[in-house]
């Protein structure tokens, strides 16, 4: 029987530095055991045997009866593991025969015999040569044969017994290499292209093969052979079973073993990424239905949602930077959500607070980190001067995903998946992934509004994902433990012992987009803007700051509200508020689109028009309710938001309600002869209807439910 190991002694050869050489002498010494090697040329080497047996120089050279990693044979696991359930039930009584020819016992011991064992033919005393006559008279077979069985167990033990052409569990169709390989070549080809039908992979590979190695060079399959060699080709590269944009997926996985940043706290790492979702909103302005896009921020360390921005249709620098910032200053929660989806003050594991009442306010909606890396794809938000300078003035890094690698993001885009899967296909006006999962009109059904609709994401966030286990997070003491985002975020305070907390209160004005501007007599122009107010300095004063415009000041504006800037004091370090001229003809914030838009509407109407003019022309125009236009939707759904990107704290300035005048004045009731707003009545429903109309979608709109 083969044995693993080998006898070392005098005689055993050995290979050591490319020649054979053989021992011949063996002595202890006190440093330990030496042998005497001597090669071909009859020269001696002395040695230890630690660094014959051990050393990368040395190799032994087994003999016959010795096995080797090298060999042929497989071991008895995988010879066996390719048996099939009767087959293995089959060999296992073989084997017992042949201990029973060996030993007279089924078993292969006397402690353990059966009933009536050993039997008279296969007594201890009795020649092998009888035992096998014996044997193959019982089984039906020739002595031969149980002569072969015998040597085999000897040999391997059990696993000699199995058939030596094990059969394959599945049936591989057998080609000529050159037309698999000119087949699968084609395959690839087609990897960016429109789905072939296998015909026309089939007519291809033939010609290819005849124009490369000559007619009649190459055997060419039959059609039925050629299917099936495309089906087990499928597997190599799929093409054909697949949609097109899952075949590419699978293309552009790496070749090399898979690699990922592991995070070890809370806070290292914020992954952050845009998708457009699979429902539709509903456009309050113009009563029809609108794309939407989400905006989060991760921690892939709990994978808790820090940040959520939906905006219609395109996303911009600022409602990213706006998605950062909730990681500094999250949104309050819901005052009906309950206990468990509410976070306390920074993020304090519920577990160490007493009360969770007790804490001021109603609490948060995430909880707040502060980032030291951010990952994000190379969209041109997330690689534009505005959210790198935020992330330049707050030390956090910025790390990019590899071109058109989603899985570099991968936990981001698990929670889009789960997100559309247990919230959005529920909702009214799913549309499903793509056009082929769409209903017949799924637009129909949309009634949520663009903030209504990331209130509920929120809200689901909060309430399903952070308090839902998740198979990814697992902590490597406790594999069988699944932890839930939340149960991760006091995992990880517990194990990392801190987390970075925001120490500005003012913080909100830094992820504001930057103007350089110069201070004139009439204030500051911003784009023919101008805005003044009590916080600017003195006219004609020189500029601490050497940025890009000589003698300039920086300015933070907000591209979703242009009716007031923002400026500190270098001096004193405290936010002053600077109000455009024409404010007070807007009424309601206004953007930087929407101005231009007024601008150029007014042009195209007026001789000479102002920005008065143009703004007010434009809230008439959308009060009427004609903003139909794409541009004209997605600039009037940006300033129909309930909430603003970044709740920008108070500056300097004392508001108005505190005044005593002012208190007097809301206390005071209002006259009876005074006029007020009319009461809705009867007739307004005719005037509904005469609107409805003039329209047939505000007819259909306007109808009751």
């Amino acid at each position: 029987m083969s044995w693993a190991g080998v006898r070392v002694g005098v005689g055993t050869r050995f290979r050591y530095d490319g020649e054979t050489v053989e021992v011949v002498e063996m002595a202890a010494t006190t440093a330990g055991n030496e042998v005497v090697l001597k090669d071909g040329r009859g020269r001696l080497l002395r040695l230890s045997l630690k660094e014959l047996l051990f050393s990368d120089r040395a190799a032994v050279i087994p003999d016959q009866t010795s096995l080797a990693g090298g060999d042929t044979e497989e071991i008895a696991s995988v010879v066996l593991g390719q048996l099939h359930e009767d087959e293995r039930r089959k060999l296992m009584e073989r084997a017992e025969h042949v201990r029973e020819v060996l030993t007279g016992y089924r078993s292969g011991c006397r402690e353990m015999a059966r009933e009536g064992e050993p039997r008279a033919e296969y007594a201890l005393g009795r020649p092998l040569e009888a035992k096998y006559a014996a044997k193959a008279a019982e089984l039906g077979v020739a002595p031969r044969s149980v002569r072969r069985w015998v040597t085999a167990f000897r040999e391997h033990g059990e696993a000699g017994l199995a058939p030596k052409n094990v059969p394959s569990r599945t049936s591989r169709v057998t080609a000529d290499e050159r037309w698999v390989e000119t087949a699968l070549e084609v395959m690839v080809e087609h990897t960016g292209e429109s789905k072939p039908s296998r015909t026309m992979v089939i007519e291809r590979t033939r010609a290819r093969v005849i124009a490369r190695f000559g007619p009649g060079a190459v055997p060419q399959p039959s059609r039925a052979t050629a299917f099936r060699l495309l089906a087990e080709l499928e597997d190599r590269h799929p093409l054909f079973r697949l949609s097109t944009k899952r075949n590419r997926d699978i293309a552009d996985r790496p070749e090399g073993v898979y690699g990922k940043l592991r995070p070890t706290r809370p806070g290292e790492y914020l992954l952050m990424d845009s998708t457009r979702l699979d429902v539709f909103a509903f456009d309050p302005l113009t009563l029809r239905w609108v794309q939407a896009e989400l905006s989060v921020g991760m921690d892939w360390y709990t994978r808790c949602i820090t940040g959520i921005r939906l905006t219609p249709v395109a996303t911009k620098s600022v409602d990213v930077s706006a998605v950062l910032y909730q990681c500094f200053r999250p949104r309050l929660a819901g005052r009906d959500w309950p206990r468990h989806a509410v976070w306390p003050e920074h993020g304090i594991p519920r577990t160490v607070l007493v009360d969770i009442e007790a804490v001021d306010g109603p609490g948060f909606a995430s909880p707040p980190l502060v980032p030291e890396t951010v990952v994000v794809d190379h969209g041109k938000v997330y690689v534009s001067e505005h959210l790198t300078s935020v992330c330049r003035r707050m030390g956090i890094s910025i790390q990019p995903a590899r071109l058109r690698t989603g899985r570099d993001k991968g936990p981001v885009e698990r929670y889009f998946r789960t997100l559309r899967e247990g919230l959005l296909q529920v909702l009214p006006g799913y549309k499903g992934p793509d056009i082929h999962s769409r209903g017949e009109r799924p637009e129909d059904d949309a009634f949520f509004f663009l903030d209504e609709l990331e209130a509920i994401i929120r809200e689901w966030t909060a309430v399903v994902y952070h308090c839902r286990p998740h198979s990814g997070l697992v902590d490597p003491g406790l594999p069988g433990l699944r932890m839930s985002p939340a149960q991760m975020f006091e995992h990880g305070m517990a194990r990392a012992g801190y987390i970075e907390a925001p120490r500005d209160s003012d913080l909100a004005f830094e992820f504001l987009p930057t103007k350089w501007r110069t201070i004139q007599h009439y204030g500051v122009e911003i784009d023919r803007r101008r805005y003044n107010g009590a916080g600017l300095p003195s006219r004609g004063a020189k500029s601490p700051y050497g940025g890009p415009v000589k003698n300039g000041w920086p300015f933070q504006v907000d591209p979703d509200d242009i009716t007031r800037i923002y400026f500190r004091d270098p001096d004193s370090r405290r936010w002053h508020t600077l109000v455009w001229e024409h404010a007070p003809s807007a009424r309601m914030p206004l953007s930087e689109d929407a101005l231009a838009f007024a601008r150029k509407l007014a042009a195209s109407k007026y001789r000479y028009p102002d920005d008065r003019l143009a703004v007010a022309d434009l809230l008439e125009r959308w009060n009427l309710g004609l903003g139909t236009t794409l541009a004209e939707r997605r600039m009037a759904l940006r300033l129909s938001r309930e909430q603003a990107a970044i709740e920008l704290p108070e500056t300097g300035a004392q508001p108005a309600l505190p005044l005593p005048s002012v208190r007097e004045a809301l206390k005071a009731e209002p006259a009876a002869d005074e006029p007020g707003m009319p009461e809705a009545g009867d007739d307004d429903d005719a005037d509904l209807e005469d609107l409805a109309g003039e329209d047939d979608f505000y007819a259909d709109a306007l109808e009751d439910v």
